[in-house]
């Protein structure tokens, strides 16, 4: 909990554009004891957490690391929003129903900031990067059923993974140069990606906290390897 105190501390102060200096005259403290704190060097006590969420505007659970939400609430999975899907739980199955919705829900928020880049691009660059990870996870659990028709599929069982993976990559690789400039005509304007965990929550207060809960969950899975 410490390592995402000190994480979310330093996100919330940047997110609103103060300086150390600033947040911690707002908060009663030195500079080097803020710094500390942002760093993980020192841990607080419980008073300064709530303080800390007073001052930000959000809950203690938030700070902590424990909901992905800045309020803190629990949001259960008849909560989320269908992401425009007309399908609701899964023959019973809460699990994949809500990872679903998850999902989906973020993918509303991509593509909105890719409608308002407006650079096809840098849209051709991430979908196909998208449609690849979908078709990698799709054709491995067809091929789990040794009686479906292999012939679905041009590409070879032996070739595709490692072909689709680097597929995969090119395409982020491309996004990237995409993104630096590095591509004939220029960076698309860096001002339609400018975000913050506020912003998010104002601009798609439906869809905010399935991207959250996404980046949350997705964190823990790379953590575990």
């Amino acid at each position: 909990m410490a390592m995402e105190f000190n994480r979310i501390i330093t996100l919330l102060r940047k997110e609103r554009g103060i300086t150390q200096k600033q947040a911690a005259a707002d908060l009663g403290i030195s500079q080097a004891q803020l710094s500390h704190y942002e760093k993980g060097i020192r841990e607080c006590g419980l008073e300064f957490v709530v303080q800390v969420a007073d001052y930000y505007g959000v809950s203690c659970d938030y700070l902590l690391g424990r909901s992905a939400e800045r309020s803190g609430r629990t949001i259960t999975v008849e909560e989320l929003p269908e992401g425009g899907s007309a399908s609701g739980v899964w023959h019973g199955s809460v699990l994949p129903t809500m990872y679903k919705k998850l999902i989906a829900n973020s993918l509303e928020i991509l593509f909105d900031r890719l409608e308002r880049c407006k650079d096809k691009r840098v849209v051709t660059a991430v979908s196909n990067y998208l449609m690849l990870a979908v078709y990698a996870m799709f054709r491995q659990l067809y091929q789990a059923a040794p009686k479906n028709v292999a012939s679905l599929f041009r590409i070879s069982p032996a070739r595709w993974p490692h072909a689709t993976q680097a597929a995969m990559s090119a395409q982020q690789g491309r996004l990237a140069a995409l993104l630096a400039g590095e591509e004939e005509g220029g960076a698309p304007d860096p001002k339609v990606f400018a975000m913050t965990t506020e912003s998010l929550a104002r601009d798609y207060p439906r869809h905010a906290t399935s991207l959250m809960n996404l980046v949350k969950n997705s964190e823990e899975t790379v953590r575990q390897g």
